[in-house]
């Protein structure tokens, strides 16, 4: 499976405040910057423009609430970030494995020339 990696996208999550949102969204179903305020230690305001990033890179639902918005979690993007990742994951244990075969080669060669 080929899959581009979005930096945007990875940019928005990168962010533990946001990731934490994230959690709180999926565990809620959704939720407002101000009950999402409520749970985290960081002001509405700031809580806003985190949502203003997860919106722009398609992580997030707006949906007008009154005087609030409604944020949810747009689960085919989520979806999408899992792949990337999962895609990062496998492309760097197949060089970690590589690593480790290229540092038991040099042992073995080193054990061998000592005896």
């Amino acid at each position: 499976m080929n899959v581009s990696i979005d930096d945007d996208l990875w940019s928005a999550v990168g962010d533990p405040t946001r990731r934490r949102m994230l959690d709180l969204l999926l565990a809620g179903n959704g939720g407002t910057a101000t009950s999402l305020s409520d749970q985290l230690p960081v002001t509405r305001q700031a809580v806003a423009k985190h949502l203003g990033v997860l919106d722009r890179v398609g992580l997030v639902h707006v949906t007008p609430a009154g005087r609030e918005r409604l944020y949810t979690v747009d689960e085919a993007q989520l979806a999408r970030a899992v792949a990337q990742l999962s895609t990062v994951r496998d492309a760097w244990d197949g060089r970690l494995q590589r690593i480790k075969r290229m540092a038991e080669a040099i042992q073995t060669q080193t054990h061998e020339r000592g005896n």
